[in-house]
C-alpha cells in the first residue's frame, strides 16, 4: 500500500470502497487510454512508431522536471523559476564548454547551476518563510536576468559536435533523452515510494504541525525538493541544449506553464499531500498527445491553445469534482 492510497484526508468510509477509490485514482490513465484509442483511429499517422518515439522525445525535458517537482508540490509548495534555471544553466555550460573542450565539466556547471538556484529558492522559503510561489516567481526573473549577462544576450553554440549526443544518441531505437527522462523518473519515483524521504513529503504536505510534532524536519524536506527541482530544471536545459545545439536567454515562462499543467492534470493536489509520479508521467503524456494529434489534423496553432487550455480545465475540474463527492 503506498502513501497515496492512505492519505490521512480520506475518509475511512471511501477508504473502504475499492470501486470509488480506482475510478478517482485511475481517472486520469482511463483517460488517456481513451484519447489514446481515439486519436489511433481518427488520425493518420499518430499510432506510428516513428510518430511515438518522436512524442516521447519531446516530453524528455517536461518529464525530466515535472516528476521532481511533483515531490515538491506534495511537499506543499510551488517552484515556477523551474523556467528561468531551464534557461540560466545550459547558457553556462557552453559558456565552459567553448572554453574549456570538455563536455563532463559543461554538465557539472549546469547541475552545479540547478543545486545553487534550488538552494536560493529553498533559502526563501524555508529559512525566511517567504511564500514558494512569491518567492520562486521573484527569484526567476533574477534568474532570467543572470542569462542575460551570461550570454551577453548572443545564442551560444557549443563548439563540440559531440555535445548533440547528450540528447540524440540512438540507444535501443529511442534517443538518449528519452533514456535520461526515464531515469530521473525512476529515480524520483523511488524517492516517493520507497524511501523514507518520500513518506516524510506525503507528511509534510499533509500536516506540517503534524509532521513536525513527529519529529519530521519539514524545512530540510522542503529545501529538498526545491534544490530537486532547481537540479532537474538545469539538467532538462542541457538536454534541450544538446537537442537544438543552441541557447539562448529568454523571459519566457512557457516551460514551467507545462510542466505544472502535466503534474496538475496528473491528479497531483496542489493543497500538498496527495499525488504520485506516475499520475504525473500520465499527464504530461495526455497533454502530449492531445497537442501531437492537433498537429497531425493541421490545427490552427492559436486554436490548438485554447483547445488545450479548455481540456486542461476540463481535466482538473474532473478530478477535483470526483475527489470531492469521495471525500463528502
Amino acid at each position: 500500500m503506498t502513501a497515496e492510497t492512505i492519505n490521512p484526508r480520506t475518509p475511512r468510509a471511501v477508504r473502504g470502497l475499492p470501486s470509488l477509490r480506482a475510478g478517482a485514482q485511475y481517472g486520469v490513465l482511463w483517460a488517456t487510454l481513451a484519447l489514446f484509442t481515439v486519436l489511433a483511429v481518427t488520425t493518420p499517422g499518430f499510432a506510428t512508431t516513428d510518430n511515438l518515439r518522436n512524442l516521447l522525445d519531446q516530453q524528455a525535458t517536461v518529464l525530466i522536471v515535472a516528476a521532481p517537482l511533483t515531490l515538491a508540490v506534495i511537499a506543499g509548495v510551488f517552484d515556477v523559476s523551474a523556467s528561468a534555471v531551464y534557461v540560466l544553466a545550459p547558457l553556462a555550460a557552453i559558456q565552459v564548454q567553448n572554453q574549456t573542450g570538455s563536455i563532463p565539466l559543461a554538465v557539472l556547471v549546469a547541475l552545479t547551476c540547478g543545486v545553487l538556484c534550488g538552494a536560493v529558492n529553498a533559502t526563501f522559503v524555508v529559512l525566511l518563510r517567504v511564500n514558494s510561489f512569491i518567492a520562486t516567481l521573484a527569484t526567476s526573473y533574477v534568474f532570467f536576468g543572470v542569462g542575460y549577462l551570461v550570454s551577453d544576450q548572443a545564442i551560444l553554440t557549443p563548439g563540440d559536435a559531440a555535445f548533440r549526443d547528450l540528447a540524440t544518441k540512438q540507444i535501443l531505437g529511442v534517443t538518449s533523452a528519452t533514456w535520461l527522462a526515464a531515469l530521473v523518473v525512476g529515480i524520483t519515483w523511488f524517492l516517493l515510494t520507497r524511501s523514507r524521504m518520500g513518506r516524510y513529503v506525503y507528511a509534510t504536505g499533509a500536516n506540517p504541525d503534524a509532521a513536525r510534532l513527529s519529529g519530521i524536519r519539514t524545512g530540510g524536506i522542503v529545501a529538498a525538493t526545491l534544490v530537486l527541482v532547481g537540479t532537474s530544471a538545469g539538467f532538462a536545459g542541457l538536454v534541450n541544449a544538446s537537442q537544438g545545439m543552441s541557447a539562448q536567454a529568454t523571459d519566457d515562462f512557457g516551460f514551467v506553464f507545462t510542466v505544472i499543467a502535466a503534474v496538475v492534470v496528473g491528479g497531483t493536489s496542489i493543497a500538498g499531500g496527495s499525488g504520485a509520479v506516475w499520475r504525473t508521467v500520465v499527464g504530461a503524456v495526455f497533454i502530449a498527445m492531445i497537442g501531437n494529434g492537433l498537429n497531425l489534423n493541421q490545427i490552427d496553432p492559436i486554436y490548438q491553445r485554447i483547445i488545450l487550455g479548455v481540456v486542461i480545465l476540463l481535466a482538473v475540474a474532473l478530478d477535483a469534482t470526483a475527489r470531492r463527492r469521495l471525500t463528502n
